[in-house]
């Protein structure tokens, strides 16, 4: 009798329990469907195409390595890869400068001051199209304010005047373009960090004798390394991920990029939707992938030694 009443309590309270966790299951499904479908498939298909040659009509082929080896000796996908590099070493510390410049200034007693970071903010969150539009008509070659400005007053020739978006200097203008306008964003990170930071610190070095850099120095900085650490992160992925910023800016109205402005967001589109090499072009995103994840990692491994100085 006893044995049978435990039975009934044990079957009652697997019951239980799996109620629960259907109950729980159930909130977590929708999220993770969406996950599974858009995301986890995609990347697995993805990576399992590298090693595959298809159009999106004819059978698929499996080529090995083939794709890889191609990379090698493919001059469009070199000029994207080494643009992209410049463009990532060129924007990451210039906008962590900037950024936390304007967060310091910004975080002071000022006359403005809500104005002043609402204007630093608002290049992040005003339109791509029209902001490129207005940089495009400021840098334009023979109408642009900037060029006119080399003419008239520093007398430079017309016919040596730069025309900004080509050769070289695309490069140059996306830099300058994307600091300009991501600063502000990580500014507001910046000005949450700074928040953190005890005031108490910074008058205890001001009546030990501490000037401003060496405020900056040991006080500032240490207090921030969390959140520059989360900011090099991001800043380092997005800019790895450049693509609407340079179709816009330096592809014009053909949306087509030169050699010089050839980034790899675009060179793995190019591939997949002008070509249908979807095989090639997972190539690409999978050399992308591993160096995003490279660098990710040696920025963890260079926080987590710093941190433990």
């Amino acid at each position: 009798m006893a044995s049978g009443t435990s039975d009934r309590l044990a079957r009652s309270r697997k019951r239980r329990t799996l109620k629960k966790n259907l109950v729980a299951y159930s909130f977590i499904a929708p999220n993770f469907i969406g996950f599974a479908v858009f995301t986890l498939v995609p990347i697995t298909f993805a990576f399992l195409l590298a090693f595959l040659e298809w159009d999106g009509n004819n059978p698929i082929k499996f080529v090995g390595l083939e794709n890889f080896q191609a990379l090698v000796k493919d001059k469009f996908f070199i000029a994207s890869l080494k643009n992209t590099i410049i463009y990532s070493v060129g924007t990451v510390p210039l906008t962590l400068v900037t950024s936390l410049g304007l967060a310091i200034i910004l975080n002071k007693e000022i006359k403005g001051r809500a104005f002043f970071r609402t204007l630093g903010f608002f290049p992040y969150v005003a339109s791509l199209v029209a902001v490129t539009s207005v940089w495009t008509m400021v840098f334009h070659s023979s109408k642009g304010p900037v060029n006119a400005i080399l003419y008239y007053l520093f007398n430079v020739p017309k016919e040596k005047l730069p025309n900004w978006f080509t050769g070289n200097l695309v490069l140059v203008m996306l830099i300058l373009f994307s600091v300009w306008r991501f600063m502000g964003y990580y500014m507001v990170m910046f000005l949450a960090g700074l928040q953190t930071i005890p005031r108490e610190l910074y008058e205890a070095g001001t009546i030990d004798g501490a000037n401003a850099w060496q405020r900056f120095r040991y006080i500032t900085l240490p207090g921030l390394k969390p959140t520059t650490f989360l900011v090099s992160v991001m800043l380092t992925i997005n800019c790895f991920k450049i693509y609407d910023i340079a179709v816009m800016l330096a592809g014009g109205s053909t949306n087509t990029l030169s050699v010089s402005s050839m980034v790899l967001v675009y060179y793995i589109y190019q591939n997949a939707f002008n070509f249908w090499k979807l095989g090639y072009s997972s190539a690409v995103a999978m050399v992308l992938f591993v160096l995003v994840l490279t660098v990710t990692l040696i920025q963890f491994r260079g926080q987590s030694k710093y941190a433990n100085e």
